[in-house]
């Protein structure tokens, strides 16, 4: 077998081990959305506090485009919101959802509002609105009902893990077998 040969075998087999565990991940999370949703805010509070801790010592290095305030307050930020994050990860999942939720109304409004504008310009511009009006919708949803919001977050990760994991093991398996030819 020669080198390429055994570059390729090692990598479908990566590709293998990545998709059961993508596969194993989109099950967890189905079968237990909100421990999955704690556990996505735990990490992203996680990441969040580190990020918070290397902008504050970027203040003292002498090559950081940013001015030594803005480092600062976003340091302050970030660790604040990760410090909130990992000592309160279901007030901070919702918190994070209402910001969701916010955020789906007005871009929803906007692309209503947009394709009003472009009826004139554009073919199809209905899509836009419909687009629109499917966000709006999908906000209003998760004001009125949070729980429903969080478990419809950690349904599209799982479902997302599960494309993925399907995906890395057809490929990394396909692989495997054009090796053995």
């Amino acid at each position: 077998m020669n080198l390429l040969s055994q570059q390729v075998k090692r990598g479908g087999w990566t590709l293998v081990v990545f998709g059961v565990l993508a596969l194993a991940f989109g099950i967890g999370t189905l079968l237990w959305p909100a421990v999955s949703v704690l556990a996505m805010v735990l990490t992203f509070g996680a990441l969040s506090l580190a990020d918070g801790v290397v902008s504050l010592i970027s203040i003292f290095r002498k090559n950081v485009a940013l001015p030594n305030w803005v480092l600062l307050l976003y340091a302050l930020v970030s660790i604040g919101f990760g410090a909130l994050a990992i000592s309160q990860p279901a007030q901070m999942a919702e918190a994070m959802l209402w910001l969701l939720a916010l955020w789906l109304v007005i871009a929803g409004i906007a692309r209503i509002v947009f394709a009003v504008q472009v009826r004139k310009l554009v073919n199809g511009e209905w899509m836009l609105a419909l687009s629109g009006l499917l966000a709006v919708a999908l906000g209003v949803l998760f004001f009125a009902r949070p729980g429903i919001g969080l478990a419809t977050i950690a349904i599209w990760v799982a479902v997302g893990a599960l494309f993925y994991g399907v995906l890395q093991l057809w490929v990394g398996i396909k692989l495997l077998r054009q090796c053995t030819l």
